[in-house]
């Protein structure tokens, strides 16, 4: 069975950090690209970083950039979200998102195939 489970989410206030983790099973995890995306209340799901298969490439958003980290570690099968600086608008549901694909990692939801649960992060000012 393939799956994506996030943790580490919680309440920080601003200025805080917090470090995500998605741990993967069922797939071959070193054929994938990895990424996080989030949803805040009444909003799209928004691209915020994401990783290339060998770790070799990041992609972040604008609005992280700077401020999150995206890592993985393809012996445990895990990626991980380092999170920084955490500013109100950061509070959202960050999930975690698996697209096999062996080049740059993309932006765009509907390119990933397997998706975790969400975990909640949010950002008291």
């Amino acid at each position: 069975q393939v799956q994506l489970v996030e943790s580490g989410g919680g309440l920080v206030q601003a200025g805080g950090s917090l470090r995500l983790s998605c741990a993967a099973s069922g797939l071959s995890f070193g054929w994938y690209a990895m990424a996080w995306f989030r949803q805040a209340p009444g909003k799209e799901r928004e691209f915020v970083a994401a990783i290339d298969w060998s770790a070799g490439r990041t992609v972040y958003a604008d609005s992280v950039k700077g401020r999150f980290a995206v890592s993985r570690d393809n012996a445990k099968n895990t990626v991980s979200l380092q999170m920084n600086s955490l500013k109100p608008e950061d509070t959202a549901v960050y999930y975690c998102a698996a697209d096999r694909n062996l080049g740059i990692p993309t932006r765009r939801p509907y390119d990933y195939d397997v998706w975790g649960q969400g975990t909640q992060v949010t950002v008291s000012s």
